[in-house]
């Protein structure tokens, strides 16, 4: 076995060295290709634990992320249900509102038209006054320019002048503005006494002109006649003047001047004409001579005084009623405006309450319309560490 084999480098070898040589480079061969199976086992295990703390890393936040989708999910029924209340008590509330409201309108319009009808039937009866009124006016305005049958002789006394007299002063005045042969305070009589308005002194009218002594004058055929007659148509005038001064001259009662009626306007001529003394002895005792002209003339000015005073007082009535007539449409204006107020707040809650409604209808579609998206694949793990694998334990030759 020690025999000689081989001879390197002057060395002599034996078989035996060479056998054990050969025994320990192929234990040292398959050592290392022990350590070599052992790394690569480590490595197959080291990247089957990785995978397997991926896939329980990845199943953890799966499961987290189902439970926080599960967790929104029952936020989100919450508030879709807490809103769908505060919907149906809003909806509810504005219903209630608006049916108190319209009740409130209703009740309003219907006081407003209650009102506006009494004041329109008010305001017709006072336009009917007032039309009463404008009748009565547009009469007393016609009886002013009729003057019918002046010389009409209505009594049957056949007293010339008195009769000439009354129809001038029946046709010229209303019934109510004169008076024939009344009672004065001191017991006279007197042909007629025109009645003035406002309490104011009455106006005496004598028709007792002397006719007699006058158709002497125009009978008499000489100067001597025609002298006397004059004379006698002086003394009796003065005398009837004098009377009618004393008789119906009362202070208060009656006015100051008093008419003597001259039937005739020829009469009346002539006297102004042939006896200016006369004339002068009447305006001194505040007696005026009147024709059937001037007397027609005074009462037409006592009608015009009349026509006035009535027109004052329907004047009044008038402006009474059409002061209670501004006053009336001034009220209705009033609560007409009121009922326009009315009416534009409550366009105004609706148009709000629409804002109000379409904000609600809008969020509540938004908060519908939420959903959450997770991809196909999972939620995509972190990125690995890029300088190398984490560390991990590994289990070497000697651990194992």
């Amino acid at each position: 076995m020690n025999e000689e084999v081989l001879q390197v480098a002057g060395v002599a070898v034996s078989l035996g060295e060479l056998a054990i040589g050969g025994g320990a480079i192929v234990a040292v061969i398959v050592v290392a290709l022990f350590v070599a199976w052992r790394r690569a086992l480590g490595r197959a295990e080291w990247a089957a634990i990785a995978h397997a703390r991926i896939v329980e890393v990845n199943r953890r936040q799966l499961d987290e992320i189902n439970r926080t989708q599960t967790e929104m999910q029952g936020r989100i029924q919450t508030m879709t249900e807490v809103f769908g209340s505060r919907q149906s008590d809003l909806v509810k509330g504005l219903s209630e509102r608006m049916d108190g409201l319209g009740a409130k309108l209703g009740q309003s319009m219907m006081d407003t038209t209650r009102h506006t009808h009494k004041n329109l039937s008010r305001l017709a009866e006072r336009l009917a006054v007032i039309d009463k009124a404008q009748q009565n006016i547009t009469e007393l305005s016609s009886q002013v320019v009729e003057l019918q049958h002046v010389l009409t002789n209505k009594q049957t006394r056949g007293a010339f002048g008195e009769g000439r007299m009354q129809a001038i002063i029946q046709d010229g005045l209303p019934q109510n503005a004169y008076a024939f042969q009344p009672t004065l305070s001191n017991g006279t009589r007197p042909d007629c006494t025109v009645l003035f308005p406002n309490d104011a002194p009455c106006l005496v009218v004598d028709a007792k002109f002397p006719l007699e002594a006058w158709n002497a004058i125009r009978a008499a055929d000489s100067p001597e006649t025609t002298k006397a007659a004059e004379t006698r148509f002086r003394r009796d005038t003065h005398k009837h003047i004098q009377d009618i001064a004393e008789r119906y001259h009362i202070v208060g009662e009656t006015h100051e001047t008093a008419f003597m009626f001259v039937p005739s306007e020829s009469i009346f001529a002539d006297i102004h004409e042939r006896f200016e003394d006369v004339v002068q002895r009447a305006h001194r005792a505040r007696v005026v001579i009147v024709s059937p002209s001037l007397l027609m003339l005074s009462v037409q000015v006592v009608m015009s005084l009349l026509r006035d005073a009535r027109m004052r007082e329907q004047a009044h009535v008038i402006q009474h009623e059409v002061i209670r007539l501004v006053e009336d449409v001034d009220r209705l204006d009033d609560r007409v405006q009121r009922l326009k107020t009315h009416f534009t707040q409550a366009n105004k809650d609706i148009d709000q309450i629409e804002i109000s409604s379409g904000k609600i209808s809008k969020r509540s579609a938004g908060i519908r319309s939420v959903e959450i998206e997770v991809p196909e694949g999972g939620i995509e793990p972190r990125p690995a560490n890029t300088d190398g694998p984490p560390e991990l334990p590994l289990h070497t030759a000697e651990g194992a």
